[in-house]
């Protein structure tokens, strides 16, 4: 999205910071600092009660509405100062960041708790894992890679400890890509496997010779015990 581009007195350009509903306090800050250095700010913020000057107000109205979204200009618009627009704007927003806290708070809560189960594979619980992620950065934070390897390494069961000890020992969690991660464990998964399905393979065919054999025997008690009982009689 373009940002409308405005000038300093001093003749260097900047860009007005859109609203968002998860930077508020950032925007807040920039925008201050923005309209401050315009000499409009004291329109939002009059000094000692001060009475706005008009040319001023208008001015901060028409910075105020380049950084807001549609919806929220058609909400605000019919507001007559720049000072009352900026006060339902830090109402309606540092409640949605309110919001916004409580539930980045409850999706850390849930990442935190996340384990990975017996029977889950690589692919489900690193999937399980991203969705978390993905509703974590729709409310404008993110988790770090380092994090996420951590949590990833921690969270499998014993039968990957030796590929985590490896990891830990040869690479480090701090600057392994996530999917760098998944990628390791999902080899080494297939590998366990592999090893499993080659062990349940011999198994069966072990089994399958003794079944065999015992059968073969029968069948050699069976056949001697009918010609012993043709000689008795």
């Amino acid at each position: 999205m373009s940002l409308p581009s405005q000038r300093e007195n001093g003749g260097v350009p900047f860009q007005i910071p859109m609203l968002m509903s998860t930077i508020y306090t950032t925007w807040s800050i920039k925008m201050e600092a923005i309209m401050d250095a315009q000499g409009i700010w004291e329109s939002i913020d009059p000094p000692n009660r001060v009475e706005v000057d008009e040319k001023k107000n208008k001015s901060a109205h028409v910075f105020i509405f380049q950084a807001v979204p549609e919806d929220v200009l058609l909400q605000v618009a019919k507001k007559k100062t720049a000072g009352e627009i900026w006060e339902a704007l830090k109402v309606r927003y540092l409640a949605a960041e309110r919001v916004q806290k409580a539930r980045l708070h409850t999706l850390k809560s849930e990442f935190e708790a996340l384990r990975m189960k017996a029977r889950e594979t690589i692919d489900d619980f690193a999937g399980k894992l991203s969705g978390i992620v993905a509703k974590y950065s729709s409310l404008g934070a993110t988790f770090e890679d380092g994090t996420l390897v951590r949590k990833l390494l921690d969270s499998v069961p014993d039968k990957f400890l030796q590929l985590v000890e490896s990891i830990e020992q040869n690479f480090g969690t701090d600057t392994m890509p996530f999917e760098e991660a998944i990628g390791r464990l999902k080899a080494y998964e297939d590998r366990l496997k592999l090893r499993s399905g080659n062990v349940s393979n011999e198994g069966s065919l072990l089994l399958a010779k003794i079944d065999g054999q015992s059968l073969s025997q029968k069948a050699t008690g069976g056949s001697s015990s009918s010609g012993g009982r043709g000689h008795g009689l």
